[in-house]
């Protein structure tokens, strides 16, 4: 049974409509993450489970219960804010406690709680001090202690990392992915950070303009996605989706992408998605990513098709474990992600190795994924 379920959502201010016949929903113990760009409403989202913002249609049910209409207090929510929140007045301690308090939770039961997730989050050594005195990862600690303390049947953080530098956003991330593992809470958390999105969610909401673009687990949103908007926003560097031509070969199909001052690169595709077949002769989107396309010493020696062709490659770019290398296909600039001691130079010819068996091809009209 899904623990929170959200049926044909919308919201609106006045004419303009933010969000958009929103359905999702997510089992006990799971992380959601929304993500998406900015303004495309997965703060508005957030803001509509937590109560901060009335919903126009539809409804939100958190364990079973409808809570559509419900005042914030009485939704059993906890949420995390990306500016933290704190009281500037009052030390850690008193900022974790002030729930408590408000709630009339009895002292001895205040400070059993505190030193609970004092201790859970390694702020132990921090409860006397005021905010003013804390670097931005240890406030952000402070304001998940505030929530955690409530023990509520729902947690929303709302890009609760975004202020803090790259190092600590990643040793943050590690936080909340081990306090997740340990604490079976349901999380719905709001991101614009795909990498962030892609290491913490058990599942991902892809949004753009309000719409739903995808909802499925991490491997799915990456390996499988359902159109062009979510293939080139999730993954770093992003899909390589290239203009291409549908040919027969044999009797299957094969992929022609053009290449500078040369006969076009033809590589076929014995396991192409059954729907392929009906747009032989016609022009597609060929998508693959980086890491599909390589050295062909570094190609997956699992891959059931791999296919090779001779590629100018335009700029070298070493990047410690890997190394990047640009070139030109079917008019677009591409990247390939080649092993970290590879021998090659820009304006050399190389041969690339193209994993097909992780290639997605998309309806150049409507930007679906042809299955």
């Amino acid at each position: 049974m899904s623990f929170l379920k959200i049926s044909n959502l919308r919201k609106s201010y006045g004419a303009l409509e933010i969000l958009k016949d929103i359905n999702l929903e997510i089992e006990q113990g799971g992380f959601l993450v929304l993500v998406g760009p900015s303004g495309c409403g997965k703060s508005t989202l957030l803001n509509t489970i937590a109560g901060l913002e009335p919903i126009t249609s539809g409804d939100i049910a958190i364990d079973g219960r409808s809570v559509a209409g419900l005042h914030p207090s009485k939704r059993d929510i906890a949420m995390v804010f990306q500016s933290y929140a704190l009281y500037p007045n009052m030390t850690v301690g008193g900022n974790i406690a002030f729930g408590m308090e408000i709630r009339g939770v009895p002292k001895e039961q205040r400070e059993k709680a505190i030193k609970q997730v004092a201790d859970m989050l390694q702020i132990g050594h921090l409860l006397d001090r005021k905010p003013g005195q804390l670097s931005g990862g240890q406030r952000q600690r402070v304001a998940m202690g505030r929530a955690l303390v409530r023990d509520p049947k729902l947690f929303l953080f709302d890009e609760p990392l975004s202020n803090l530098d790259a190092k600590l956003r990643v040793d943050m991330r590690t936080e909340i992915k081990r306090l997740h593992h340990r604490m079976k809470t349901t999380i719905v958390y709001v991101t614009h950070d795909q990498i962030e999105a892609m290491t913490l969610a058990t599942k991902i909401a892809v949004l753009k303009d309000g719409v739903l673009q995808q909802f499925g687990t991490p491997a799915e949103i990456y390996n499988n996605p359902a159109n062009t908007f979510v293939a080139d926003f999730m993954g770093s560097p992003a899909m390589n989706l290239l203009s291409a031509r549908i040919v027969e070969d044999g009797s299957g199909v094969a992929v022609s992408l053009a290449r500078h001052q040369s006969d076009p690169l033809v590589l076929s595709v014995p396991n192409a998605p059954g729907g392929l077949a009906a747009y032989k002769g016609k022009d597609v989107i060929f998508g693959i990513r980086p890491e599909a396309l390589t050295d062909p010493d570094g190609a997956d020696r699992n891959a059931r098709t791999v296919g090779e062709g001779d590629c100018l490659i335009e700029v070298v770019e070493p990047a410690g474990a890997d190394t990047f290398a640009v070139t030109h296909l079917g008019g677009k600039e591409v990247v390939a992600r080649l092993r970290a001691d590879v021998r090659i130079a820009a304006g050399q010819t190389a041969r690339l190795a193209f994993n097909l068996d992780k290639a997605v091809f998309f309806d150049p009209a409507n930007q679906l994924r042809i299955a």
